[in-house]
C-alpha cells in the first residue's frame, strides 16, 4: 500500500483541502480536553487523537485530515518545543504554500 502524499499547507488554505490529508506547521495556542487550537499563519482549530501530547506554545507539526467545518483530525503529532525560531517555521510554511499558490488543486492528491 502506497504512503498517501501530505502537502504542507497553512491555515489560509484549509479550505482548499477539504477531506485531504495535510501536514501544518503552527504553534500551540491553546488546549482544551481533546482538542487544541494551533497558529498556523491563522488560527486552526484540531481534533486530538490519545497519542496526541502537545504543549502550550510549543511549535507542532500535524498530520491530520481536513474537515468540511476546517478544523483538522490529527493522526499523528510532533512536539518542537519551544525553541524553535518562530521565523522559520512561518518562512518554511509560506515557501511551501506560496510557491504553488497559483497552482493549489495540482498539489491536491486523491486516492
Amino acid at each position: 500500500m502506497a504512503a498517501e502524499a501530505t502537502p504542507r499547507i497553512n491555515a489560509r488554505y484549509l479550505e482548499s483541502f477539504t477531506n485531504s490529508t495535510v501536514r501544518i506547521l503552527g504553534r500551540v495556542t491553546s488546549l482544551r480536553g481533546e482538542s487544541a487550537t494551533i497558529d498556523a499563519n491563522g488560527s486552526v482549530q484540531l481534533h486530538l487523537s490519545r497519542d496526541s501530547h502537545l504543549t502550550l506554545n510549543n511549535a507542532v507539526e500535524i498530520i491530520g485530515k481536513v474537515h468540511p467545518d476546517l478544523s483538522v483530525k490529527v493522526f499523528q503529532a510532533m512536539d518542537f518545543g519551544p525553541n524553535i525560531d518562530e521565523e522559520f517555521y512561518q518562512a518554511e510554511t509560506r515557501s511551501v504554500c506560496d510557491v504553488d499558490e497559483r497552482h493549489v488543486s495540482k498539489l491536491r492528491w486523491t486516492s
